[in-house]
């Protein structure tokens, strides 16, 4: 037959350049019927199927283009008809399709217009990859946001790979392409091809929304299902709804999962090993949560997570989607919160990823000044463009809405706040006041903040920000940046640095000890011992004390303990529980055997120990973020590197005094101001010998005298242990 089809577009076709292929693939009326038209640039024939009076009727399509495009003619009115394809390959080998080009759109318009003004919060349920069933035909559908493509396809196996056999659909001005393919299903690996209009280059892109990957290093992005888990953490939602994060308990471990532990062959862990031995173990150690380092898929094993791939997939290293959500659920069970690293402030510039997605600067800056972090290599989101603030919007809202994650820790906020971090003179742009806060992200990240609380009561945000920009955990409507919480990098760098000097020196620095409590309530504060102090060189943190072996876990253990008594929630990098003496390895897993030697053991039960007071004790916790729960006793003895101070709850006995003695030196008949009379139970020591100590203390016991003191009305007569911390607290009553 003669083809319908003009020159120009058979060209565009054979050429994979036709930007609108429903407007000449797929049937068509034409004088005396509907002529149809595929392209298969892998058949040798191609036959239209029809079903009529129960019979089936097979038409050979005519080939009318070398490249693979068939057409045939089924004559009629013009009228719709049902039909299916029977391709034959080189080999012989026959099978039967639908015709993707015969089936109508897969976006309501109501979801482009969402899309498209940046207000659609579940984009991950509309974008990516799907599947459904289309007029009785189940199928994939293909959605991808490319606005300066010329044309896209999606290719994987089912197409081998050939971006002329599936080009897809754009919505008008949207940007947004899609295409539903029949009969693929779950397990489909596939990629978008992405030709652009202004260069002719040709792009393969992961899919930005997808919502599993092939396990890394490759990097096809997988079709997969997420629907339909059978949760059972309702109990523990409702929960947390109710409870104030501020005033609870909040002890973090921070995992990263790949390295935690290793099977024998040093082979990753799966999701379902680690519910079965890592989950019982946080419970076990007594911590609250578990921060997990990002789990959202990244092909490079160097970055941590932290250069992303698929803001929508958990990491396939471990498992699928599914084994995810039992691990969370699991924890949930254990009433362990799960914390994820979320990174939205740069991602990496790898080919395959979001960087010139669609041939231009379409998620990041197309100025360099904005657009890239040199320090890093990486690129930096385009915060101000509404369709990438809404893709970053709904990948927040995503992990705790199908994950059902109990908070996001946000990775480099302030490099998200200045436009001129780590940038020298010229390399940054001003804002539009001539300032230099990045006026896009900060609108940014008080929606996200807005977003997570008003949807998901209880969960938490926390800020990685080591700049005193203030006010990043108050609410936006005082002027805030919203966060729940944020680390508190001055107090982790004076404390790590204040502990690394000899005990002789330390009275000289008796103000990097001190000076966090003229801030400490100034924002809702974590205490952070993380992954970044035991890498590059920086020692493992019983490594960082000074002295020999014996006073590098004492200083330890004093330290811990000074870290859960201060104000503040707490946060420790795996490994630390345990004194690891070597820096973290993510090729690794940490070094387990170190529990057969007995200092190492005790380490690890003063930590636990830790834990559970910080959970039943209300004064090390309840009241955190208030000057009410902290009082100085003495802060003044430096010559000698002693400090006190009570913590306080709510109620008037819930009362602990905190002794710290930062020299090797015992210190008897040492007098402390105490602010009740009576009997004080010691509820902590840490050189009691189960901890790795030489049971220097008060045989469990203080009795107060009433001999005013530090401007208390009573105190009492201590030993201090050398390099040790006491706990006291008021005996029962009766």
């Amino acid at each position: 037959m003669k083809t319908s089809l003009s020159a120009r577009d058979l060209g565009l076709l054979a050429d994979a350049r036709h930007w609108d292929p429903f407007s000449v693939l797929g049937p068509h009326p034409v004088e005396g019927g509907v002529s149809v038209r595929v392209i298969c640039p892998l058949a040798a024939k191609v036959r239209i199927l029809t079903e009529a009076g129960g019979k089936t009727a097979r038409k050979a399509m005519t080939r009318v283009h070398p490249c693979g495009i068939f057409e045939a003619l089924i004559p009629g009115t013009g009228v719709a008809v049902a039909y299916r394809l029977e391709i034959t390959n080189p080999e012989g080998h026959s099978w039967e399709q639908d015709d993707p080009y015969a089936f109508g759109l897969v976006l309501s318009d109501f979801d482009i217009h969402l899309l498209s003004e940046g207000n659609h919060l579940e984009t991950y349920r509309k974008l990516g990859s799907h599947i459904v069933t289309i007029e009785g035909v189940p199928g994939v559908s293909f959605t991808v946001w490319a606005p300066n493509a010329e044309r896209v396809s999606v290719t994987g196996n089912f197409n081998h790979w050939d971006g002329r056999t599936h080009p897809m659909r754009i919505r008008g001005e949207s940007g947004i392409w899609e295409l539903f393919v029949p009969g693929l299903c779950e397990g489909e690996i596939y990629k978008y091809e992405i030709r652009a209009r202004d260069t002719g280059e040709i792009f393969t892109k992961a899919d930005p929304h997808g919502l599993c990957f092939e396990p890394p290093p490759r990097t096809g992005t997988v079709v997969c299902e997420i629907d339909g888990f059978a949760w059972t953490d309702d109990p523990w939602l409702e929960g947390r709804a109710r409870r104030n994060p501020l005033d609870s308990p909040m002890s973090a471990y921070e995992v990263h999962l790949g390295s935690w532990k290793r099977a024998d062959g040093n082979r990753y862990l799966s999701y379902a090993e680690l519910a079965d031995d890592l989950v019982p173990y946080v419970k076990g150690m007594g911590y609250t949560h578990l921060e997990l380092l990002p789990i959202s898929e990244h092909p490079f094993d160097g970055s941590w997570g932290y250069q992303t791939l698929g803001y929508f997939a958990p990491t396939s290293r471990f498992g699928t989607p599914r084994d995810f959500m039992a691990f969370v659920d699991r924890c949930h069970a254990e009433g362990i919160g799960v914390l994820l690293d979320w990174v939205p402030a740069h991602f990496p510039k790898d080919a395959h990823g979001l960087a010139r997605f669609d041939g231009t600067h379409l998620y990041e800056h197309a100025d360099p000044r904005r657009g890239e972090h040199r320090e890093w290599g990486t690129l930096i989101f385009n915060y101000g463009r509404r369709e990438v603030a809404n893709f970053l919007l709904s990948n927040a809202l995503f992990w705790l809405d199908r994950y059902h994650i109990d908070g996001l820790r946000v990775d480099a906020v302030a490099s998200m706040l200045y436009l001129d971090y780590s940038r020298n003179a010229g390399e940054w742009v001003p804002n539009a006041h001539g300032g230099r806060e990045n006026l896009e992200a900060i609108a940014f990240l008080r929606r996200m903040n807005e977003l997570v609380h008003e949807r998901h009561p209880g969960a938490v945000t926390i800020a990685e920000e080591s700049t005193s920009w203030p006010m990043v955990s108050r609410p936006v409507y005082l002027g805030g940046l919203g966060f729940t919480l944020k680390w508190n990098m001055g107090w982790m760098h004076d404390m790590l640095d204040f502990m690394a000097r000899e005990p002789v020196f330390r009275k000289f620095h008796f103000g990097e000890l001190t000076f966090s409590l003229l801030y400490a309530f100034h924002e809702n504060f974590v205490l952070p011992f993380s992954h970044d102090e035991v890498v590059h060189l920086k020692r493992a943190m019983a490594d960082k004390m000074p002295g020999d072996a014996w006073q590098k876990f004492a200083n330890l253990r004093l330290l811990y303990a000074y870290m859960y008594s201060h104000p503040g929630k707490k946060l420790n990098f795996m490994g630390g529980e345990i004194a690891q003496w070597q820096e973290w390895n993510h090729d690794r897993g940490l070094s387990w055997e170190l529990l057969s030697s007995g200092p190492h053991r005790g380490m690890q039960s003063l930590v636990r120990d830790l834990n559970h007071l910080h959970q039943s004790v209300p004064a090390f916790h309840a009241v955190d973020f208030s000057p009410e729960g902290f009082e100085w006793i003495d802060f003044r003895d430096v010559d000698n590197s002693i400090v006190s101070y009570l913590r306080r709850g709510r109620d008037a006995r819930d009362i602990v005094v905190c002794i710290f003695n930062f020299t090797p030196v015992v210190r008897g008949d040492y007098r402390v101001g105490l602010p009740l009379d009576g009997s004080w139970e010691e509820i902590l020591n840490t050189d009691a010998s189960c901890y790795g100590g030489g049971d220097v203390g008060n045989f469990g016991s203080v009795e107060s005298e009433p001999v005013p003191w530090n401007g208390r009305p009573c105190s009492g007569r201590l030993t201090l242990p050398p390099l040790g911390a006491l706990f006291l607290r008021p005996a029962p009553v009766g």
